[in-house]
């Protein structure tokens, strides 16, 4: 299948969902606008990832018209490209646009228009139609637009034509189908994944007492761009001593010093898609006495999460074992004192744990770093926390982060101070199990130390 089959398959997926759900009606959903860094100069553009699911299209600018009528026990599908007009001038400037001419043949869809006519032929694709589907509440912007093209339409009143009259959100629809993904996704999430795991190894070859975080921050950006990722998935995590405890850190100047961790959370978006990768490595080679003591209990409780990401178990069960054993080990090492718990039972049911690990252990992971998708069952209660947890399917791609962080306190001792440590893959969940795609970076504390060794 090629690409613009992929794209044409998921738009007929999102007609059918709205034929079932309404019977049809219009969806509209544009694709990122372009940013302002400052005066001049821009932000490097991203396109909306709903926008690229259901196209391929990279270029600012564009929206897509989804328009799905009733045919007996069928529907029809038209789909309709708004996007930027060729303009020699500015392509001079600002690079080559497809146009309209040229995207029905090379993505694969109906009906293609200069984005200028948007106005003008969304209120005739609006006349008569029931049901609109739109991101609600998306900004200001798109509500004065939508304001905008149902004016247009009920000015058309005394010609007989009738305004749409329910909205319904188009994303949880879209968001629903991203949550699976298809062999192609896949393909490409490994192989960015695998891009990933070369530049934490290049880091951690690189890593020498004295260097500054942004010097390993430069090594993971080179390896990127090198192997041909398009951009970093989200802004790169390089922390080294007590920065490793401040979960979003950025990479900073801070000195890397023997004796110390750093921890590197970081991964590259390639063709759209994202992956995330966390290590933690002793910045001289050699993991201390307390370090690698907390460092084993993470990777246990990781491994003890990976067991259970599986089809069939629900979202929460990885983290509920992740926690089990990351509390089991901070009363081993007397972080938490069982004089004061009681139990281990008691230690989770009353989030002590809470201040040494505040974070889950899993997210979703696809086109968006932290993806999107319901992370519980749909449901008629209106009470989310009521509603269960959503049970793992085939196809679907999380994050598997169990951590520690201990901070300077009183009550701890002094040796596991400013140790913070995270261990983090991307799974594939499949009917076998789950397939870690980000495992060519060694993860086991011995791996790590004969890597940096033989550097």
């Amino acid at each position: 299948m090629n690409k613009s089959n992929i794209y044409q398959v998921r738009r007929n997926a999102l007609a059918q969902h709205l034929f079932t759900k309404t019977g049809g009606g219009v969806a509209i959903i544009s694709t990122a606008p372009e940013l302002t860094r400052n005066r001049d100069s821009e932000f490097p553009y991203r396109h909306d990832s709903d926008f690229f699911y259901l196209t391929g299209f990279e270029e600012p600018g564009a929206t897509l018209v989804m328009k799905v009528e009733k045919d007996g026990n069928y529907f029809q599908l038209q789909s309709h490209l708004f996007c930027r007009p060729k303009d020699p001038e500015r392509e001079i400037w600002d690079g080559i646009r497809l146009g309209p001419e040229a995207a029905p043949e090379a993505l694969g869809i109906e009906f293609a228009h200069s984005n200028q006519e948007l106005d003008q032929k969304l209120s005739d694709i609006l006349a008569d139609q029931d049901a609109v589907y739109v991101s609600l509440s998306e900004n200001a912007e798109a509500d004065r637009r939508l304001r905008h093209w149902m004016k247009q339409v009920r000015g058309q009143a005394r010609s007989g034509i009738n305004p749409p009259s329910a909205f319904h959100d188009v994303e949880a629809l879209i968001h629903e189908m991203r949550l699976f993904k298809d062999a192609q996704e896949i393909n490409t999430m490994r192989r960015a994944a695998t891009i990933s795991a070369r530049a934490h190894v290049r880091a951690m070859q690189a890593c020498k007492p004295g260097m500054r975080e942004y010097q390993l921050e430069a090594e993971l950006l080179h390896e990127f761009r090198n192997s041909g990722a398009q951009s970093v998935a989200y802004n790169s995590i390089v922390a080294g001593g007590a920065n490793t405890c401040i979960l979003h850190y950025r990479a900073g100047a801070t000195e890397l010093r023997a004796g110390e961790l750093c921890l590197i959370d970081a991964g590259c978006e390639l063709d759209g898609y994202a992956s995330d990768i966390t290590r933690t490595f002793p910045v001289n080679g050699k993991f201390s006495g307390p370090q690698r003591a907390l460092y084993d209990i993470t990777q246990a409780a990781q491994e003890a999460a990976i067991a259970m990401t599986i089809v069939g178990n629900t979202f929460i069960q990885p983290h509920e074992a992740a926690v089990k054993v990351l509390t089991q080990g901070l009363l081993d090492e007397k972080l938490l004192k069982l004089s004061e718990l009681g139990s281990l039972e008691n230690a989770i049911e009353t989030g002590a744990y809470r201040r040494f690990y505040m974070h889950r252990t899993s997210h979703w992971l696809g086109m968006d770093v932290h993806d999107v998708g319901s992370y519980r069952e749909s449901s008629t209660n209106l009470v989310q926390d009521e509603k269960p947890w959503r049970i793992l399917r085939s196809g679907m791609v999380i994050t598997i982060e169990p951590g520690l962080y201990i901070r300077p306190a009183d009550d701890i001792d002094e040796a596991f101070w400013n140790i913070g440590i995270r261990i983090e893959d991307d799974a594939v969940i499949n009917d076998s199990g789950c397939e870690l795609i980000s495992r060519g970076a060694p993860v086991k504390a011995d791996e790590i130390e004969a890597l940096m060794k033989n550097t």
